[in-house]
């Protein structure tokens, strides 16, 4: 159990994307950067030296705007989160994960929101995480828990309640986790996660609370934060981002 020591008990990490990783003067594939930081986050995956993928921020929209991009092949993905497996739901929870994202379209792209435990420079969705296709959940990834939308779902503007790991069972079908919330291009919508020490997790939508599991995350396993987008399709792919925040318990054992 966490022991207060001082007054910085809460561990808080916002970006509002003011500035960002515009990379088109980038010689293609000249780094060998695993990842670019990005405010107090790390910003990767599979496909991220490519010039096209990456952050670019705009610099004429109110409260800062990024434009979170994949490059223009099928399974490359573009990864923005905390990098290494830096909280436990035991000992930093309740730990909570919110952003604010939009879309320009809902096609051909994947994206997930949440806690996860694979540690990749070149992390990609469907390869090591998770992926959905008519209404199967593919659950890659040991232990996970948050918002999937993905475009290869036969309901496939919708954000689903996805997890593994805890005492609850993972559910491999999406229309049992189908939270009945659709995307809407060119709407903002708020995402937030929920995960307490005991490992009941809630998702919210717009402030709504859409769904509550009690065992949805094994609580002594290290995971991170990720918001993540994926191709499905030899094109680039966009998801507009007006802030990422992560707010956890310090664990002053450590």
């Amino acid at each position: 159990m966490a022991i207060i020591q001082s007054e910085v008990g809460r561990i808080r990490l916002l970006e509002d994307f003011f500035t960002g990783h515009y990379k088109a003067s980038e010689a293609d594939n000249t780094t060998t950067w695993d990842y670019y930081p990005l405010g107090p986050y790390k910003l990767y995956g599979e496909g991220i030296l490519e010039v096209d993928a990456g952050c670019a921020c705009s610099s004429t929209t109110l409260n800062g705007l990024g434009d979170l991009t994949t490059t223009d092949e099928d399974n490359h993905c573009t990864v923005i989160g905390t990098g290494g497996l830096c909280f436990r739901a035991d000992l930093n929870g309740t730990i909570i994960a919110e952003t604010r994202l939009q879309f320009v379209d809902l096609d051909t792209k994947e994206v997930f929101f949440g806690l996860q435990d694979v540690d990749s420079a070149t992390l990609n969705l469907e390869g090591t995480v998770i992926h959905g296709a008519t209404t199967t959940i593919t659950l890659t990834a040991s232990d996970l828990c948050g918002f999937l939308l993905s475009s290869e779902l036969t309901d496939d503007e919708d954000w689903h309640a996805v997890y593994n790991g805890g005492s609850a069972t993972g559910e491999t079908v999406s229309t049992n986790i189908d939270l009945d919330c659709d995307a809407v291009v060119g709407d903002f919508q708020v995402l937030r996660l929920e995960v307490d020490p005991d490992g009941t997790a809630r998702w919210f939508v717009d402030g709504v609370l859409k769904k509550t599991l009690a065992g949805a995350v094994n609580v002594d396993e290290p995971v991170n934060v990720v918001l993540a987008i994926e191709a499905k399709a030899a094109e680039c792919q966009h998801v507009y981002v007006d802030y990422l925040l992560v707010d956890a318990n310090r664990d002053w054992t450590v």
